[in-house]
């Protein structure tokens, strides 16, 4: 057996918790997996795992071997996966996680046809907005919208998104259009957020402004606020993805066009040490096309 097998060996008994099942798993005999074990801690004079009675735990040593040995095994079958299959066979697990909201709006139909496309692909979507750490939860890629730099992460543009004000023409026709941003606070404000007091700051006429106000409703859910918007609720912030069928169907009006709101940038994130396979390519490529209509 090679060196990169042993390995593989080592990441098994880990995953699976004691040398029993690693057998079971790798279809050898037990013994054959106690002795390979103890070749590889010879061979690194080491210990790895504490194997006492009624104790079973992997040392430090071991779960530094375990974080390097996991990363070469992946390569190595990504490789293999790589050159052995056609275009057409790509599969495997790929596990992602989207910003929530442009995930569940703007991105969905491009999920649902790259399944579609990739029936092979065991694909795994998280919608959420909290930092995640690529290496240690296990992601291939991430795609966050921002309107700051990513510095030291390994990341691709995939596209910009703009902000606007909005409201419905039922709101329009019950209350004064606003002609000028100090008329902001006038009016009911939908906020994406949970500020008490909430402050608005673009810029106008080329001069940087803020409206500080109190929000008639707060919430962190983008669809819901647009539903308050198109129900004549009050005037909304919220990214162009969000109202863009809404503005085509005559359900909102931009107010106040010539406010100028900080562009978010759509970057698609991955670990600096993780390899771009296959699976991950067409991936990225499906989101460069979807996102491509959003500019860079």
């Amino acid at each position: 057996m090679g060196q990169l097998e042993d390995l593989r060996l080592f990441v098994t008994v880990v995953d699976e918790g004691s040398i029993a099942r690693a057998a079971d798993h790798l279809g050898i005999a037990k013994s054959a997996v106690s002795r390979r074990l103890a070749q590889l801690e010879d061979r690194y004079d080491v210990r790895l795992i504490d194997r006492q009675p009624r104790n079973w735990e992997v040392t430090n040593a071991g779960q530094e071997l375990y974080q390097r040995a996991t990363s070469m095994v992946t390569d190595a079958d990504d490789l293999d996966a790589d050159f052995m299959q056609t275009s057409t066979s790509i599969s495997g697990p790929l596990r992602v996680s989207i910003a929530r909201e442009f995930g569940m709006s703007f991105l969905r139909p491009t999920l649902y046809a790259f399944m579609q496309a990739h029936p092979q692909i065991e694909l795994t979507i998280d919608f959420d907005d909290r930092t995640v750490d690529l290496e240690n939860e296990n992601y291939d890629l991430a795609i966050r919208i921002t309107s700051g730099n990513l510095t030291g992460l390994s990341n691709k543009r995939l596209g910009t998104t703009c902000h606007g004000l909005y409201a419905s023409p039922n709101y329009i026709a019950r209350h004064e259009q606003p002609v000028d941003p100090s008329e902001l606070a006038q009016h009911a404000l939908l906020h994406f957020g949970s500020e008490r007091r909430a402050k608005w700051v673009f810029g106008h006429q080329g001069k940087k402004q803020a409206v500080a106000f109190q929000p008639a409703l707060n919430s962190n859910y983008g669809p819901f606020l647009l539903d308050a918007g198109l129900n004549g609720l009050g005037i909304l912030r919220l990214p162009d993805f969000f109202v863009e069928d809404a503005i085509r169907a005559g359900k909102l009006v931009q107010i106040l066009p010539e406010c100028d709101f900080p562009d978010f940038g759509i970057y698609l994130i991955h670990s600096a040490n993780r390899r771009i396979n296959k699976r991950m390519r067409v991936f990225i490529t499906a989101m460069e096309q979807s996102c491509a209509i959003l500019g860079v």
